[in-house]
């Protein structure tokens, strides 16, 4: 398949299980077990990640520490090390785990959200670049992820160009959520040890200040997306965030490959999280998962439609869709069940629809891993109407447990999910275009008919969306074909320069 395995470091500033906040974190944690796994002949690759170590992470061993000079100070970086592991075909691997150590700039209750975040990655970018010729070895990718890495591509192209160690490395950086850019003062310019040579638009100023992400799409070799309808999105100005400009000039570059999940987690096979197991070939066991979700929420048992939501309170997520179509909705023969917790204005609408519709609206406002899982397999439908949506997990492992999304098309959604045929029983699930409460409304309403109204339909349905393949191994190939692509772009520019 490939000519050869590779070297690849995954730069993350959080990743499964040392650290989370959000869906980077499943990706950084996720993606290198796969590529360990897949390469030449199945041989592997040699993998390695590296994060920093946060207040709360134990059991990773000191592995050696040396200075950082930063722009005030000398400090010093702690490399700590631990692993992963790696299954595929029933080869056990491990990988490599780095976690960069700074009581000063990591030993704190939050990830993020200081005033000192660019000083505190800057640290973590220039730590990880040292450390890799002390550990001897040299990737031949460095895959950056988000604004907290984006200084990667830039300090290699800049800073490290004539270092032999360093100038055959190539980069790919994947933009996780455009929205999050990582923007900071002018004066981060000192941190970042160049002159106000590079304070230009075509290098690293952003809008008067300096863009964290703007660095890693203007300096990596390849950039990637997670999914292609998003790589399509942000290079418009309603999506771009102020970078659809840089987006369109780098668009040659731009890739988008849909995020995966873990096929041995979310298994309704082998959940040991679920009330019942069951899979496509015995789906009428799900029924008993519904009933014990229902009961679980306090909801009456009853053969009626669910429909589950699992997600961040935010108006990204649709949320002012679903409140707006609220009353009409659960005045059908329905239920909902809904999971999150997020911004309080979302949160005092569900608590109210509670409170309002007690024996239809199932809600559970925080954060319960177990509960989500038994959504996922107990529920009938998943609605995910999204304003945007650069990948989305959530209708992913709905499809794997059978459980049908309805979304709306755009980012990720858009490329997972196909709008079901009933003439030709193909699609996945149910989609709609327009960011409008009624075109929601009406996409559910052909749902509920379908699920009402054709139950053998509807069991296809299922069965087809249980069959979809968005295991990480697809996507790990996908990632492996972007390296290759990145290192001959960076050779073939080392040739020009």
């Amino acid at each position: 398949m490939f000519d050869r395995p590779l070297k690849v470091l995954m730069v993350s500033s959080e990743v499964v299980p040392f650290a989370k906040t959000g869906g980077l974190a499943d990706v950084a944690g996720s993606l290198p077990k796969a590529l360990a796994t897949v390469g030449s002949d199945y041989a592997g690759n040699d993998v390695r990640i590296v994060l920093p170590h946060y207040k709360g992470v134990e059991g990773a061993r000191y592995r050696m520490d040396f200075p950082v000079l930063t722009s005030e100070r000398v400090e010093t970086a702690i490399v700590r090390e631990s692993s992963i592991e790696a299954q595929y075909m029933g080869e056990h691997r491990l990988v490599p785990v780095y976690l960069i150590d700074n009581h000063y700039y990591f030993y704190r209750d939050n990830l993020y959200n200081y005033d000192d975040d660019a000083e505190r990655f800057t640290f973590f970018c220039q730590s990880v670049l040292e450390m890799l010729p002390r550990l001897g070895w040299q990737p031949d990718i460095i895959h950056c992820n988000d604004w907290q890495t984006g200084p990667i591509p830039f300090f290699l192209k800049v800073l490290y160009a004539k270092d032999p160690f360093y100038n055959k490395i190539s980069t790919v950086f994947t933009i996780h959520n455009l929205q999050y850019q990582g923007n900071f003062e002018e004066k981060t310019l000192n941190l970042l040890g160049v002159s106000e040579d590079y304070f230009t638009p075509d290098r690293l100023e952003f809008y008067g200040g300096i863009s964290f992400i703007k660095m890693g799409l203007t300096y990596a070799d390849v950039l990637s997306t997670v999914s292609r309808t998003y790589a399509l999105e942000i290079q418009q100005p309603e999506s771009g965030e102020r970078l659809d400009g840089l987006l369109r000039e780098r668009s040659n570059d731009l890739y988008g490959i849909v995020n995966g999940i873990n096929y041995h987690e979310f298994n309704p096979k082998t959940d040991p999280r679920l009330y019942r197991n069951y899979d496509q070939y015995s789906i009428e066991n799900k029924q008993e998962d519904k009933m014990s979700l229902q009961k679980e929420l306090g909801l009456p048992v009853r053969n009626v439609p669910v429909m589950g939501m699992i997600s961040r309170l935010a108006q990204q997520k649709g949320f002012d869709l679903l409140a707006g179509i609220i009353n009409e909705l659960l005045a059908l023969d329905v239920q909902l069940a809904l999971l999150g917790s997020g911004e309080p204005e979302y949160e005092k609408i569900f608590r109210d629809i509670k409170d309002r519709y007690p024996e239809k609206a199932g809600i559970y406002l925080g954060f319960n891993p177990v509960l989500a899982q038994r959504i996922y397999a107990g529920a009938d439908l998943f609605l995910m109407p999204s304003r945007f949506e650069p990948c989305g997990l959530g209708q992913l492992i709905a499809m794997r447990y059978g459980n049908i999304p309805v979304v709306r098309a755009t980012g990720g959604l858009a490329d997972t999910v196909s709008d079901y045929n009933p003439v030709t029983g193909t699609g996945n699930g149910f989609v709609f275009l327009e960011y409008d409460k009624n075109a929601f409304y009406q996409v559910i309403m052909r749902a509920l008919n379908l699920y009402w109204h054709e139950p053998a339909q509807w069991q296809k349905l299922e069965r087809n969306a249980m069959e979809q393949d968005f295991s990480w191994t697809r996507s790990a190939v996908e990632y492996l074909q972007l390296y290759y692509e990145a290192i001959n772009r960076h050779l073939s520019r080392s040739k020009i320069a």
